[in-house]
């Protein structure tokens, strides 16, 4: 597949999104940045432009809200989108508080499966979806179900729209990145091996475009650990304290 239409980065100002934002800045292909901070947003536009010499438009955008009439002004439309929208929340506060709940399962999964659905819908013939899922919904653990819950109904979604989108020569790609060196962990303290820089991501995800891959570990390595992880009987899991 040789792409060469527009860029949508669904979440730009985020650490990851930013870096994806740099990386396709490079490729000469047109960039579209959405975020909920327009001045911020255009600083990074403006970055883009004077170091790589990138076009690049801007619109100030929240997923929790309508996206039709975005959508329908994005001319042409983009054939690479890319969600990296996500909230970790506070796991203790979402168990007592339904609306910190809702917007946790909000912001991972509702949200942006019904925005890329509506990008899918739009993608007549050939394109890219990324997701950016998480390993933590491979398997619900007691310190963060809410988070994983929502990114395991994510990466189900993107399984789901992969299949229905295959024959219109759509790839759907599923991004599992591991720990990230994020504001998201910040103070976090994650084994070295397992942990991925905001670059590592976004070069991972510009190297699978048209490789028929499906699904991207990051980190390789999580791959076995997600799958000693799920091994585990479900008597010992649930007595770990993880």
């Amino acid at each position: 597949m040789n792409n060469t239409g527009p860029v949508l980065i669904l979440g730009a100002l985020s650490d990851i999104g930013v870096a994806i934002g740099r990386a396709y800045a490079g490729t000469g292909r047109k960039l579209v940045l959405l975020a909920r901070d327009g001045e911020k947003l255009e600083r990074e536009a403006e970055h883009l432009r004077l170091r790589y010499s990138a076009i690049v438009e801007t619109r100030e955008f929240d997923v929790l809200y309508s996206h039709r009439e975005l959508l329908e002004e994005l001319m042409p439309f983009p054939t690479t989108v890319i969600s990296v929208v996500g909230l970790m929340g506070d796991h203790e506060t979402s168990a007592t508080d339904e609306l910190a709940a809702d917007l946790v399962f909000r912001s991972n999964f509702n949200a942006p499966a019904l925005f890329l659905q509506a990008c899918a819908n739009k993608m007549a013939a050939g394109g890219v979806i990324v997701g950016i899922s998480s390993v933590a919904g491979e398997r619900g653990r007691a310190s963060n179900y809410f988070y994983g819950a929502a990114k395991a109904g994510f990466t189900a979604f993107l399984s789901g729209l992969r299949g229905r989108m295959e024959v219109r020569g759509v790839q759907v790609i599923t991004v599992k990145p591991g720990f990230v060196k994020t504001r998201m962990l910040a103070g976090m303290k994650t084994p070295a091996p397992l942990t991925a820089g905001p670059e590592e991501v976004a070069n991972a995800i510009l190297a699978a475009e048209g490789k028929h891959k499906d699904v991207i570990y990051v980190r390789p390595v999580w791959r076995l650990v997600m799958t000693i992880i799920k091994s585990i009987p479900e008597g010992k899991f649930k007595k770990l304290k993880l």
